[in-house]
């Protein structure tokens, strides 16, 4: 268990898991619902981004999220760029010198392949990490019709050694398939053990699922699953490695459902409250119709990966900023079958807290927030509307896969 993972409880259940709730938060660091001894201090401590360790990588800025789309042609980077979009991961066949070209020109950023242009062009700002291939954990038929693992964890990790010995200023990234949180995924191969050993081939790991779109019993519409692999990743890695999220933006092979834009906020932000610190767009459609570049021709993706981008945009500095696991808020969700997930962060003025249920049923969730003044005001960002705190206490309904982000400020 983790420091932004909550104790969720039905109403009922709340008053005998307390005591158990209470002596588990001294042993995992989980926060806890009750009053606060004292008042606990909001500040900014100076906080650069987690990617600040490398010098030619993504920028230190803590104004800057990492907002990316995959193996998109570099020529519609400023169209990227309008609705929020500020990396380019995968540059097919390249990085060439027309796609840099096209790039700088947009003021656009790119993780690509180290290949021999890209060795010659070291001092290029353009270019602020490696990629290392994609999905190693799937099956790859052989030359004899077998299923073998594509790559196993000991050419991974050989392999990011080359490429951080040619240029150690720059971070490396590898992506992983949906086997990290599928347990059923019938190209994968890797368990825990494997997982644990592919993680140390990279600076940067990232992983996809679509389950919007899947028509794969276990996956279909299970959208819980981005945060279950953005959950493992962390563990498996210790915590050592920055995990990015890969989530989809179109109907990709699926003709007859995508997800609905309720749905790609809650994928992005269920991401982010277990820990993200990366969200990456997969654009590419096949079906019902051929679109490469399906969130900037459609208006409705459009609109709603803009909606996202902005608000994530806006929040760079707070999601940048060092996560509140010591006085993280605690929440009690009054469906029991309903997990209500919250990520807590102190920065400027105001204690933020993320929130977002687990499942697709509706809740009712009570926060409980250490160290606020006995009055405060939690605005709900994008909703147009604010909640009472009083004592540190508030609460909100949710829809099935429910998301709000409050920001709370000392009240009258």
């Amino acid at each position: 268990m983790r420091t932004n993972r909550v104790v969720t409880l039905s109403v009922v259940a709340a008053v005998v898991a307390a005591v158990v709730a209470v002596a588990g938060a001294m042993a995992y660091g989980v926060a806890v619902e009750e009053p606060a001894a004292k008042e606990v201090p909001v500040r900014d401590t100076g906080h650069k981004s987690v990617h600040a360790q490398w010098t030619n990588g993504p920028s230190s800025d803590p104004s800057f999220f990492p907002i990316g789309v995959w193996a998109q042609a570099p020529s519609r980077a400023a169209r990227y760029k309008e609705i929020g979009v500020n990396l380019f991961l995968s540059l097919h066949g390249g990085p060439t010198e027309k796609q840099l070209a096209d790039l700088k020109k947009a003021g656009m950023k790119t993780i690509c392949a180290q290949n021999d242009f890209a060795l010659k062009h070291l001092d290029d700002p353009t270019i602020i990490g490696w990629m290392h291939g994609d999905e190693p954990d799937n099956f790859t038929k052989n030359a004899e019709g077998k299923w073998v693992p594509k790559h196993k964890p000991d050419v991974i990790i050989a392999d990011y050694e080359r490429i951080r010995k040619n240029d150690p200023t720059r971070p490396v990234l590898l992506n992983l398939g949906q086997g990290v949180a599928n347990d059923g995924w019938k190209g994968g191969w890797a368990k825990a053990p494997d997982y644990q050993e592919l993680v140390k081939g990279c600076d940067i790991v990232s992983y996809d699922i679509y389950p919007a779109c899947s028509t794969r019993p276990e996956v279909a519409g299970k959208l819980e699953l981005c945060a279950k692999g953005v959950d493992r990743l962390r563990t498996w890695s210790d915590d050592r490695k920055i995990v990015w999220f890969i989530t989809e933006a179109a109907h990709i092979q699926n003709p007859n459902r995508m997800a609905t834009p309720d749905e790609m906020r809650f994928e992005v932000w269920s991401a982010l409250v277990h820990g993200a610190r990366g969200i990456v767009y997969f654009c590419h459609q096949w079906k019902p119709k051929r679109d490469f570049a399906f969130p900037i021709n459609d208006p409705t993706v459009k609109a709603a990966v803009t909606g996202i981008n902005k608000q994530i945009a806006e929040l760079a500095p707070v999601l940048n900023s060092p996560t509140d696991s010591r006085n993280g808020a605690s929440v009690t969700s009054s469906n029991s079958d309903v997990p209500v997930d919250v990520i807590t962060k102190r920065h400027g003025e105001a204690v933020y807290v993320f929130a977002v249920a687990m499942r697709r049923s509706a809740t009712k969730a009570a926060f409980g927030v250490p160290g606020l003044p006995g009055q405060a005001v939690a605005e709900v960002l994008g909703e147009d509307r604010t909640i009472k705190v009083s004592g540190g206490r508030f609460a909100d309904g949710f829809k099935p896969y429910g998301v709000h982000l409050y920001k709370i400020t000392a009240g009258e």
